[in-house]
């Protein structure tokens, strides 16, 4: 074994191959990947091989459409036949909602132009004749989808990386993982050391213990998956002699199970409500290419259900049971790019059953991340900085993985919630705003206020794509909101503290905007990538001459920290950098009365010409200790007020007590969502993203063009001397009662353009209002695109933003 690399890939199963396999592809040779046993004997071995296209995001099913094609052609490129069977996929629909979800998916799957199409029952059984119908309404059907060997089309990846240089390892154990004084890793294996600048843990179903080498608490737990395969069926042997075709993959999300043609016979998997998670406390280290024990009792159940819809199954015996564990994630999605605490430390994992499907894919896109330093696809709903350490603690971290494992074929509706280890994360008024009808849900862990129940309305959400049963109590918030006061719970928001000599240089260095402001003074700003990307959109506040507050949303909060740290190396002797986010509880007071109530209960100056908008101060409410921010989401005049825990119900009960003659009202995140649309105030992740500049997103008025040495100065001066291809505009969809939420497509004529980014009813100004990227010659006001919404086009117009007060009056 070599004693150094550019790059170590830790596990050979699908992901560590993948990886592997492209970095070399991308032209990186001095790269290794290490197996502790033969390639394979993680999960990959005893995986099912299904290659699935079916998601509920387009970025995701990008990825997925690549792997097919990646499976495709790595038998003509490597010389190995990865037994790829492209035979098409159905899936039932036996109610209205999940027919409402796969037209959703239907519509977006266009904008990728992959093959999704509804067809009647009569036509998905002249493809499987062994389907019973009763009770399926429509089928979708994915002409791309298949299934392959698993084994093969690793070994198939192996091969194509070992041609372009790379170098395989097997039977080589890490047992330690050190930092060098160079800054590179050094990993102690049963083979002897190699030091690397970069380290990929790809440890599937070790990957938690992997992670733990270099300090760090990755939240991943293996789930027992049990499938069956059954004996020869001779109806089976006589459909594939007369048709010359097998059947394609079918799927019953009402009866959780999946199944296909497994030579003459059929494969039958599930995924049942009371999934069994396995070696929580840690895997045993002689654990290999080993099974589980079968769980009979597991299985039965399951049978008798998918008997019922495939009726011939039970015409037969079972000829073999298999149960295999997976890593799983509290949300079932892997765990991608870097991780936060661990600079040069990446890791792909987590894949729970679909590690074939997504591995071709997301390989590339690690790989494009190592190399290119982003990848050429917005992997948000996989990247690991997700999550925060809270989703790693084992109670919380099971029984999110068990929800997520059972919640696998379940309809994803607009706004649900899951309730599995809730509540995690309460504010010291949490109770307080449950007793006045809060209905919550949860961010990065924390229980926040979504909307509130007057008394005689149920304080819960009803599952639907229809107009939501909180509408017109989330539009009373808004008003009152817009025409008097309202106070919002957001203790979630992300906060760090940043200090010392070097602190000002750092931020300088990380910020498009001018960090050097006199104290007091709130800025906003993007980080940005080489590219020009927007890493992180945040305020910075200067608190003291040396001392920097960075304010961030609460699902941003690990990501943005981990960016910081990961860019921190040449400063971090000068500076000091702390997450304060539990520090601080947060109340913002938001409305044209809002200056009356706090005035109620301060002694500060707080006229408009004493405290100017977008200044912080310290300030005291009551005998409370508070740093008061004068900025604001919702597009009104505000204070956000930070203070430490222990003072937020005296606050908050300061406020209401002096807010009740001005008709101060509690408001939740889905009137601010409302209010932000109407605002035109853009969110990271849903409307700018790594792939997205500050020219396009429309936020140039935060890049200082005379600062020199921000990162992604030079690609963003580039754009800017060219010009931006795309813009991000806001458009009013017409004459529907439905609400438009991401992913649906844009339509100019009869050609796609485009795809929603975000999307909400804005209830002041009556309108349903978008965001979407469009080309030049798209973005002029008034100009007319079509949306569709559930299979139906509906008029979206270009508007000029924002819709609501254009001059900032109301703020300023």
């Amino acid at each position: 074994m070599k004693s150094h690399a550019r790059v170590v890939v830790i596990g050979g199963g699908i992901a560590g191959c993948s990886v592997l396999y492209h970095l070399a592809k991308l032209g990186w040779r001095d790269v290794a990947l290490l197996e502790r046993d033969e390639l394979t004997s993680g999960s990959t071995w005893h995986s099912v091989g299904n290659t699935p296209m079916f998601t509920a995001s387009l970025n995701i099913l990008r990825v997925l459409k690549y792997s097919n094609e990646l499976y495709a052609s790595l038998e003509a490129e490597t010389g190995q036949n990865v037994g790829y069977h492209q035979v098409g996929s159905l899936r039932l629909a036996t109610t209205r909602d999940l027919l409402k979800w796969y037209q959703q998916i239907q519509d977006m799957a266009a904008l990728a132009d992959v093959r999704n199409e509804i067809i009647s029952i009569d036509a998905a059984r002249e493809l499987n004749p062994f389907i019973n119908p009763d009770g399926v309404l429509a089928v979708a059907h994915l002409r791309g989808d298949g299934y392959l060997d698993p084994a093969s089309v690793t070994f198939a990846l192996a091969k194509g990386a070992r041609q372009r240089g790379a170098e395989i390892y097997r039977g080589t154990r890490v047992e330690k993982i050190s930092r060098a004084a160079s800054g590179e890793w050094d990993i102690a294996t049963n083979n002897g050391n190699i030091t690397a600048e970069i380290v990929v843990n790809a440890g599937g179903q070790w990957a938690r213990e992997i992670g733990q080498l270099v300090g760090v608490e990755l939240p991943l737990v293996p789930m027992e998956h049990q499938y069956v395969v059954t004996e020869a069926i001779p109806e089976m042997a006589s459909f594939l002699a007369m048709t010359g075709r097998e059947i394609p993959v079918t799927r019953d999300p009402a009866r959780v199970f999946y199944m296909r043609q497994e030579g003459d016979g059929l494969l039958f998997g599930f995924f049942e409500n009371n999934p069994i998670p396995w070696s929580v406390n840690g895997i045993p280290r002689d654990f290999g290419q080993q099974l589980l024990p079968n769980r009979i009792d597991q299985l039965e159940p399951n049978l008798e259900r998918a008997v019922e819809r495939i009726p011939i199954l039970g015409k037969t015996g079972i000829k073999k049971i298999v149960n295999g564990p997976d890593a799983y994630t509290p949300d079932g999605a892997p765990l991608v790019g870097p991780v936060p605490g661990a600079r040069n430390f990446f890791v792909i994992a987590g894949f729970s059953l679909f590690g074939i499907a997504n591995g071709g894919g997301v390989g590339r896109m690690l790989a494009e991340w190592i190399v290119d330093g982003a990848p050429s696809v917005d992997m948000w709903e996989y990247d690991a900085r997700r999550f925060g350490e809270y989703a790693a603690r084992k109670t919380y971290l099971v029984a999110k993985a068990r929800e997520a494992y059972a919640l696998d074929y379940a309809v994803h509706y607009p706004y649900s919630e899951r309730d599995a280890g809730r509540p995690l994360k309460t504010s010291p008024v949490h109770d307080t705003l449950a007793q006045q009808g809060a209905v919550f849900a949860a961010r990065h862990g924390w229980e926040r206020p979504a909307w509130f129940a007057p008394s005689g309305v149920a304080a819960r959400d009803e599952r639907t794509f229809a107009r939501p049963n909180w509408f017109e109590q989330v539009g009373a918030e808004c008003r009152a909101v817009r025409e008097r006061v309202g106070i919002l719970d957001q203790t979630s928001f992300g906060k760090f503290e940043i200090s010392g000599a070097g602190a000002l240089n750092w931020l300088n260095h990380l910020c498009a905007n001018e960090i050097d402001v006199a104290i007091g003074k709130i800025v906003v700003t993007q980080m940005l990538n080489e590219r020009g990307g927007i890493e992180c959109d945040v305020t910075v506040t200067r608190v003291a001459e040396n001392t920097f507050w960075v304010i961030t949303a609460a699902w941003t909060t690990a990501h943005d920290w981990g960016w910081m740290f990961s860019n921190v190396t040449r400063f971090q002797k000068r500076v000091t950098f702390e997450n304060i986010t539990e520090d601080y509880a947060t109340l913002s007071l938001m409305g044209p009365r809002a200056r009356e109530v706090l005035a109620r209960v301060t002694d500060a100056d707080i006229a408009n010409d004493a405290f100017r908008f977008m200044q912080a101060r310290d300030i005291f409410v009551g005998s409370a200790p508070a740093r008061a921010y004068r900025v604001s989401y919702v597009g009104e005049l505000g204070w956000e007020l930070y203070m430490p825990p222990a003072y937020q119900r005296y606050v908050y009960n300061l406020l209401m007590d002096a807010g009740r003659e001005f008709g101060i009202v509690n408001f939740g995140y889905r009137a601010l969502d409302s209010m932000r649309m109407e605002k035109g105030y853009r969110f990271w992740g849903l409307d700018m993203n790594a792939l997205t500049t500050p020219l396009e997103a429309g936020l140039g008025q935060f890049v200082k063009w005379n600062k020199e040495n921000f990162i992604g100065r030079d690609a963003l001066l580039k754009q800017k001397e060219n010009g931006a291809a795309r813009t991000l505009q806001q458009l009013v969809v017409e004459n529907t009662d439905l609400i438009p939420h991401g992913w649906e497509p844009l339509y100019h004529g009869d050609d796609a353009v485009s795809y929603i980014c975000s999307g909400e009813y804005g209830h002041y100004v009556a309108k349903t209002i978008v965001f979407a990227y469009l080309p030049r010659a798209l973005s002029a006001p008034d100009t007319k695109l079509s949306i569709k919404l559930f299979g139906e086009n509906f008029l979206a117009t270009v508007v000029r933003a924002p819709l609501y007060d254009a001059t900032n009056a109301r703020l300023k």
